[in-house]
């Protein structure tokens, strides 16, 4: 199995802050999310407020779609920078995992499969990543 490092972009310069979708009004003093975490597509509740950290790391997410059509289609990713960041998997109220591709798991909403929302490396059992861009938040 590939390493978790081969599935990170290569390094490149730091996005200028107006490119990135921002975490204003959604990180709390000590860095906890203030809002619950919701599925784009369904809506149902991923992560309760206070349950994740937010975290900076460039990952390589596939693209995102239900995943019958992700595993028809293949290819494609966004490389995301701002994450919430899960220490423990019994975090979540809702989430559900892939097959592994190589040394990683994506996590996807358990309702409705919509997804990737997030990244789970096999080599660290306790970190789990939701991408900022790929959710909602009340």
């Amino acid at each position: 199995a590939a390493p978790c490092a081969e599935m990170e972009p290569p390094a490149s310069p730091p996005a200028p802050p107006a490119a990135a979708p921002g975490s204003a009004g959604l990180v709390c003093a000590q860095g906890r999310n203030l809002r619950a975490v919701l599925c784009q597509r369904c809506g149902s509740r991923v992560l309760l407020p206070g349950a994740a950290t937010f975290a900076r790391r460039e990952l390589l997410l596939p693209a995102m779609r239900k995943k019958a059509a992700a595993a028809a289609a293949g290819g494609g990713g966004d490389v995301l920078r701002e994450h919430w960041l899960v220490r423990d998997m019994f975090s979540f109220e809702n989430v559900g995992f892939t097959r592994d591709v190589g040394n990683v798991k994506f996590l996807v909403c358990a309702d409705c499969e919509a997804g990737p929302i997030g990244w789970h490396c096999l080599d660290d059992k306790d970190s789990f990543y939701v991408a900022l861009e790929r959710v909602a938040h009340e």
